[in-house]
């Protein structure tokens, strides 16, 4: 099994590293460009490629910047 990065982008989409296959809810796989080093998953709901993202979330002024719990709190 490869090693598999998400990094959630300021204001932005999931952007995930690796080798990874995304299915939908009936288990069928959504074509992804393997040539491509990553993708990106849209998460403020707006994309009209969902459930890729395609910069929607710029127009909408859609915010999230959560963080990770770093080691001193």
């Amino acid at each position: 099994m490869s090693d598999v990065t998400i990094r959630c982008r300021v204001d932005g989409p999931y952007v995930i590293e690796g080798d990874v296959r995304v299915i939908d809810h009936h288990g069928n796989p959504f074509p992804v460009d393997s040539t491509k080093p990553a993708i990106a998953l849209c998460r403020c709901g707006h994309s009209q490629r969902r459930p890729f993202c395609d910069g929607s979330h710029r127009g909408i002024e859609f915010q999230a910047a959560e963080t990770a719990p770093t080691p001193d709190g």
